[in-house]
């Protein structure tokens, strides 16, 4: 089968696949994730076997470690996978409800109620659990799911693929609604791309080089978020504690991921009592620091941080420091370095708090708590298929409601303009 034969057949299958996916029960889409959770476990060995086949292959085509972590399915993270489709069968179901009702003059009872966006396609690299949760995700919010996972999780794809699509169709789920692309050529990539007719939104995830990549050939929406460049910003009200724990939290908890700090802003009043505490608990995790001249003035073995350093998404033990002489100074550096992703203000001050919150408009924007809680497990969403940092049609992590849209419903009584 040529590629292009390939898509069209996936496109369509998916496309059919979704009308009946949209109307389906909750309590067989909560049968399906249930029994689907059950199958993984049951087929653990038969998992492993496939993921030690990737990581052979990884370990030839020299990946690094951290992808090598990525990329490993133990018998735990087989079971946290399982638990996942169950935390997703337990949430509510968002197909069919109505948001909001009002009465109109002209007698009319008007509406908004959830609908599934319809065909989904998502790309992503080196995490083999994205398969899993994503399928829980579409199955629940009523869309069908085509997966295109990276050339290096192929044989992990496919066999979580496999075994959910058996356990969906025991229950009634049409068997087409979870669709893994078979092939990684690049160019079948491109060709679905093209598959506006078919395909409703493609989710990109991975890096930036990835998502700009899909965002410049697409012809269907995107959502997107190209970089996670994260602040945490230490206000002249902070506790000093809090302060540190914080920031400790956002960048070291696990420096690899999008939601941990790049960048720390700290209130000039607290450059002799607070600066040295949080600093040096960076340092002394290991944290290379670049900062300021007025930040280096008070803890001189930081690094000179330059103007690109700001702009950076380090993803490692690497963080970006400045001195700031009061809250709007931190919100302007935030809106010109920022990437729509997630902030955080450390304070005592409720006022400043509600300000901060109302002010900075990233995706996520938190008081007095780390930034590694913008993900979707955290916000009670039960998983994620993303984040998105452009605002339409979804703002942050995306769970079920980001997988759905809303259309206008209306009651009369023989109402008529006439």
């Amino acid at each position: 089968m040529s590629q292009v034969e390939l898509v069209q057949n996936l496109t369509r299958r998916a496309k059919a696949a979704s009308e009946r996916v949209a109307e389906l029960a909750s309590d067989v889409k909560d049968a399906a994730l249930r029994l689907g959770a059950d199958r993984l476990e049951e087929s653990a060995a038969v998992i492993g076997r496939e993921n030690a086949l990737d990581l052979e292959a990884g370990r030839a085509r020299g990946l690094e470690t951290p992808l090598l972590d990525r990329l490993r399915l133990d018998a735990d993270g087989i079971a946290a996978i399982a638990n996942g489709l169950r935390e997703v069968a337990a949430l509510p179901d968002p197909v069919g409800e109505v948001t909001r009702m009002w009465n109109r003059p002209s007698g009319l009872q008007v509406g908004r109620m959830r609908i599934p966006l319809g065909v989904i396609l998502v790309i992503y690299e080196s995490r083999p659990n994205v398969t899993a949760d994503v399928a829980a995700l579409c199955l629940k919010s009523g869309n069908a799911t085509l997966l295109r996972g990276g050339s290096e999780a192929i044989h992990s794809n496919r066999a979580l693929a496999d075994i959910l699509r058996k356990a969906f169709s025991e229950v009634g789920v049409p068997e087409d609604a979870l669709q893994l692309v078979p092939r990684t050529e690049r160019e079948i990539v491109d060709l679905l791309l093209e598959r506006e007719d078919e395909i409703d939104l493609v989710i990109p995830r991975g890096g930036e080089s990835l998502i700009r990549r899909v965002a410049e050939k697409s012809r269907i929406p995107v959502i997107k978020h190209f970089n996670g460049i994260c602040h945490v910003y230490l206000d002249e009200f902070a506790e000093p504690k809090m302060a540190r724990e914080i920031t400790l939290d956002s960048k070291c908890q696990r420096v690899s991921v999008c939601n941990a700090a790049e960048t720390l802003l700290l209130h000039a009043s607290l450059a002799r009592t607070v600066l040295p505490d949080v600093l040096g608990a960076l340092a002394a995790h290991g944290v290379e620091l670049h900062a300021c001249a007025r930040t280096r003035e008070h803890f001189p073995s930081a690094l000179p941080a330059s103007e690109q350093d700001y702009h950076t998404e380090w993803l490692a033990k690497t963080m970006s420091v400045r001195m700031v002489d009061s809250m709007d100074q931190a919100i302007d550096h935030i809106r010109r370095y920022g990437s729509n992703h997630t902030e955080t203000i450390v304070t005592q001050d409720v006022t400043r708090a509600r300000s901060f919150l109302r002010r900075v408009n990233s995706s996520s924007v938190f008081v007095n708590a780390s930034t590694r809680f913008a993900d979707g497990y955290q916000l009670g969403l039960g998983a994620e298929v993303g984040v998105s940092t452009s605002k339409l049609h979804w703002y942050g992590p995306m769970g079920l409601e980001g997988l759905t849209t809303q259309k206008f419903i209306a009651y009369g009584e023989g109402t008529i303009l006439g």
